[in-house]
This record gives structure tokens, sequence and C-alpha cells, in this order.
């Protein structure tokens, strides 16, 4: 077998109360019952009709992103016992020779205006500079998502611009915006 091209982050990546753990079918239920909700449906690549099979294949996609070094998918848990499940953090896409790539994330109704997200995204952003040197990263955001906008400028991001009406899914066209950050910005509450 192969050596993986990404590696988990070994200790897993810890803040405020918040762990994030590899993506795997473990959470299948639990990322099933998210994507049920009618902002995951509206702001997210998920499909609205997405099935639980649906679901344990993208998964899937992201166990093997770790393998070909393309994707590394994080479960996003509550730090007491790991088992209470907040949502799903990842760089989606990862060009480990461009050192670039872009993180998506989504947090359960639940889990929503706790610092979930921001701390997801502060610790991928990190371990992605630091343990993958990476030089930038993106987050695109829909632009009439306040509170993912409100994340991204927590986590220290910068609005590069707003792609109009860019094709979403399900024949739904959007304003895009495209955040950056590289590893020289400052960072934040620092």
């Amino acid at each position: 077998m192969s050596e993986s091209l990404l590696a988990p982050p070994d200790p897993p990546l810890t803040e405020n109360g918040i762990r994030l753990e590899p993506l795997t079918r473990r959470d299948v239920a639990a990322s099933f019952q998210m994507a049920q909700d009618e902002d995951v449906k509206r702001f997210t690549f998920l499909p609205s009709d997405a099935d639980e099979e649906w679901i344990g294949g993208w998964i899937a996609r992201y166990e093997g992103g770790w393998e070909e070094g393309s994707r590394a998918g994080f479960s996003i848990r509550a730090d007491d016992d790991g088992q209470r499940f907040l949502g799903f953090a990842a760089l989606v896409r990862v060009d480990l020779n461009g050192r670039e790539g872009e993180i998506g994330y989504v947090v359960t109704p639940a889990a929503r205006g706790r610092g979930a997200a921001t701390t997801a995204v502060s610790l991928l952003t990190g371990w992605a500079f630091g343990a993958l040197g990476l030089e930038r990263l993106e987050l695109r955001i829909d632009a009439s998502n306040a509170a993912s906008v409100r994340v991204a400028e927590r986590a220290g991001y910068r609005l590069d611009g707003v792609l109009r009406s860019l094709y979403f899914k399900e024949g739904r066209r959007v304003d895009t915006g495209v955040w950056s950050r590289l590893r020289g910005d400052p960072v934040p509450g620092q």
C-alpha cells in the first residue's frame, strides 16, 4: 500500500472545546441529519435531496482524499467526550504542489452562534499553513450568507471580490464571495 499524501494531525486539532477528527463512516447518520436543515440545503453544495447512501459516498470521497492528497475532511466534535457531532469542516480542495487550498464548513443548527465554525476554520487554517506548508487558503461563500461571512472575518480572511451570478447547484445562481488568507497575514487576536 502506498503512503498517504495527507496525514491526519497528531495530536488532533483542538481549541475552545472543539475537536476536529477525520471524517469517517461513523459520521453518516449525523451528517445526513445535518443535511436536512434548510440553511444547509440553501448554502452548501450538498444536494437538497441527499439520502444516507449519497452521504456515505460523499464521506468515502473524503476518506479517499487523504490517500490522494486532494482533500481532508473532518467532523467537528465537542471536545468534552468527542461524541457530540457539531458539523463538518474540510480542506475541500488541496493543491500541495501549488501550496493552496479551499476550506468548506457547515455546522448543525444546535452549534450555530457558539463559535464552532470559526474555531474549526481557524484550526484548519493553522494546520494548513503549518503542517501542510500551504501559502494561500480560500473560502467561497454565498454573499447572502451573513453568518458565514462573519466566520470568514473572525478567522482573519479578507474578501477578494464577488463572483456575480455564479452557478451554484440545482439551477440556482448566487453571488459568491471569494475570501482568502495568506500565510503571512496577521493571525486574529494576536
